[in-house]
């Protein structure tokens, strides 16, 4: 406990150390991505439009090469070249897209065509019905060059012919090109839109942050003890459970403080009494030349003395039990057999009979050292106020889904009208020396604590019996 009052401690975390924030994150990891999958489409379109536009060059070369083939005509052991001006003038229309073509017999000498076309690399030449794809460089320029061989003549001397037609590839970039400039602007519109929706979605599925962010900035301004609950009435599941959270926190700090200054308010109140008496007695003690006087006085400085240590230790006790504990399973029978064993001294001394009953083994959860000192607190007080010849008895007992701790006494015991302020703090019916009036307001907050409930009530018509219900190991 902190006499002088709560302290805030704040931790200031560095800006080198804060990195990126929630939203720029989520537009890294959502943004990016796209980025990366709209280049590799784009790359993998590029090379797809290529391929087609190139299966487009090959069929035309395939067409242009055969149609060429059909105009050379064997004339026994000659040939006869029908190929008027006209389809030369179509061949060569396309100043952009250059053609060339050529004819040569035996294959590589120049019969006829508008440039010199060099054959395959390693010099291989099919004859068949599909002509032969290649590509080669002319005049620093891509081409692509289709060939086809035929065989004519006699058999005695045959020969053979080769056609050879080539294309530009500048045509094939530039359909390359258009087509992919078709295909990725509209895509490159929708993707700009996208991370527009992207960044909306994000900021507006942020602001309850923000608003979280705002409440938690207004209870900052609040006194610690008056912190009130953060209200999430529209918003997603996971912002209510950060509050429901966040709620908890504050909850804990309202009942921490609350603890905290319940605790000075008991200590000052009640030490301000004895410490006045022991000052008294002190001064007059200091006065008295009589020695049989001054052993009075020290007497009572004594047992205000000892008064008051123990008003100490209770205020720390139930301090100590409104803190969160950890439960474990116990065997509180056991625990009870132990404590009748070790009060039974004590009960001999004053004339009590103590004693045990009840079952052999009962297991809750619990937490040994509190249920210790709760039920040393009952015995304690049966034994200072049931009075000498008086029996009590201390009882465990299973009920139900719940086990019942019984002290039992056939002293005096309580009126009706005292009956229902025993577990209030600093109540004492007694005026007997030695209590405070915190023992069974240890024992009812200890119950409270294991989940259970403290109560009193009269037994033999004139005695005193405290029960603690707890709840038994599921």
């Amino acid at each position: 406990m902190n006499p002088a009052g709560p302290v805030a401690v704040v931790a200031t975390v560095p800006a080198s150390t804060q990195g990126l924030s929630l939203k720029r994150q989520l537009l890294l990891w959502l943004l990016l991505p796209q980025l990366v999958l709209f280049l590799v489409g784009g790359a993998l379109a590029y090379r797809i439009a290529l391929n087609y536009a190139e299966k487009a060059i090959d069929q035309s070369l395939t067409q242009s090469v055969r149609s060429l083939s059909r105009q050379v005509k064997p004339i026994g052991s000659g040939l006869l070249i029908d190929f008027p001006r006209a389809a030369q003038d179509i061949i060569e229309q396309d100043p952009n897209d250059r053609v060339t073509y050529m004819v040569s017999s035996p294959p590589g000498s120049f019969l006829i065509g508008n440039g010199k076309l060099p054959g395959p690399t390693g010099g291989v030449a099919l004859i068949g019905i599909d002509p032969l794809l290649y590509n080669v460089t002319l005049e620093g320029k891509p081409m692509r060059v289709a060939l086809l061989e035929v065989n004519y003549g006699e058999d005695a001397s045959p020969q053979r012919l080769r056609v050879q037609v080539a294309k530009s590839l500048a045509v094939q970039q530039r359909l390359t090109t258009e087509l992919i400039a078709d295909m990725l602007a509209p895509l490159l519109l929708l993707g700009s839109v996208l991370s527009v929706l992207v960044y909306g979605g994000i900021s507006r599925g942020l602001q309850p942050l923000t608003r979280l962010q705002a409440q938690l900035g207004v209870r900052r301004e609040q006194v610690l003890s008056d912190l009130s609950p953060i209200e999430m009435t529209q918003a997603p599941q996971e912002v209510h459970a950060l509050a429901g959270a966040v709620n908890q926190l504050l909850s804990a700090v309202r009942r921490s403080l609350g603890q905290e200054k319940r605790f000075l308010n008991d200590a000052a109140h009640q030490l301000r009494t004895p410490l006045a008496g022991l000052i008294s007695q002190t001064e007059l003690a200091l006065t008295e030349t009589d020695p049989q006087a001054l052993r009075s006085r020290l007497t009572k400085v004594l047992a205000g003395a000892q008064r008051s240590a123990h008003l100490v230790h209770q205020l720390l006790s139930l301090a100590r039990n409104e803190v969160e504990v950890k439960l474990q399973t116990l065997d509180v029978a056991v625990l009870a057999r132990d404590l009748a064993r070790e009060w039974t001294p004590r009960a001999l001394k004053v004339g009590v009979d103590l004693g045990y009953e009840g079952q052999n083994s009962v297991m809750v959860m619990g937490e040994a050292l509190l249920l210790r000192e709760a039920l040393n607190n009952l015995i304690n007080n049966a034994l200072n106020y049931a009075g000498a010849n008086s029996v009590v008895t201390l009882r465990v007992q299973q009920t139900g889904a719940g086990v019942t701790i019984e002290v039992e006494d056939n002293g005096p015991g309580l009126s009706a009208q005292d009956l229902p302020h025993v577990f209030e703090r600093f109540w004492r019916a007694s005026d007997l020396p030695g209590g405070c009036g915190l023992g069974l307001a240890i024992v009812s907050e200890i119950a409270r604590r294991h989940g259970g409930t403290a109560s009193a009530q009269t037994a033999h018509d004139h005695g005193l019996k405290v029960c603690l219900d707890l709840p038994l190991v599921a």
